[in-house]
């Protein structure tokens, strides 16, 4: 499912280039649960970005699901990743002054889903996650824990082939996120999703088939 060959991430800074990411060879297979540790500042979040698409590496390739992001342009990563893949940030992002109803809905109606056909879907997915009671608060009204599965939710409404989530429990308390640890791993295995996550948590991590150590931009 997912292909890393001699990737690297530098970004130019006032003091010259930060090298954050630095010859990482990597192989996921399809279904598989891999959990990616490390230190803070270790590239963690770069990496999973660039597995998602949300970025471009300085040099190697990531192939995933068979496609070299690199060959796409932006609008196409765009569209790919509105097919392929799904990506639960630990900030939630999901936009104010929408409902959690439409906040789910908005990569279907970017997509091109038909509003009604869109609608339901993101009902479905919010009930599945049991938020049935909840499409119609908009995030300041909801708890932490809440917002987090929405945002689940909209990553997950499309049926990707793989998930990616940052940090999914870092921003909450133990007992909300171990339930929402709960929700991803049987979504996972529910919907055969591959599912990779950045965590610092060595107990998340120890769920998941295989964990990955990155130190100083490498995979140790």
């Amino acid at each position: 499912m997912i292909l890393c060959r001699g990737v690297g991430r530098d970004f130019r800074t006032p003091r010259g280039t930060l090298t954050v990411l630095d010859g990482v060879e990597l192989e996921i297979a399809a279904g598989e649960r891999v959990a990616i540790l490390g230190p803070s500042g270790s590239g963690k979040s770069t990496l999973l970005g660039l597995l998602a698409g949300l970025d471009l590496p300085s040099r190697g390739r990531v192939i995933v699901d068979g496609q070299d992001l690199a060959a796409l342009d932006e609008d196409r990563r765009c569209a790919w990743r509105a097919r392929r893949c799904g990506f639960v940030f630990q900030s939630h992002r999901l936009l104010p002054a929408l409902s959690a109803l439409e906040n789910v809905a908005v990569p279907l109606l970017l997509s091109g889903v038909p509003p009604p056909a869109a609608e339901a879907r993101a009902r479905a997915a919010l009930e599945r996650l049991g938020l049935g009671d909840r499409l119609h608060h908009r995030p300041a009204e909801l708890s932490g824990g809440e917002q987090q599965r929405v945002a689940v939710a909209r990553a997950i409404v499309h049926a990707p082939a793989v998930l990616f989530a940052d940090e999914p429990t870092g921003s909450l308390d133990r007992t909300t996120g171990r339930a929402l640890a709960d929700l991803l791993f049987a979504l996972a295995e529910r919907e055969a999703m591959t599912l990779v996550l950045v965590t610092h948590d060595d107990a998340l991590a120890a769920r998941c088939q295989r964990s990955l150590r990155l130190h100083g931009g490498r995979l140790a």
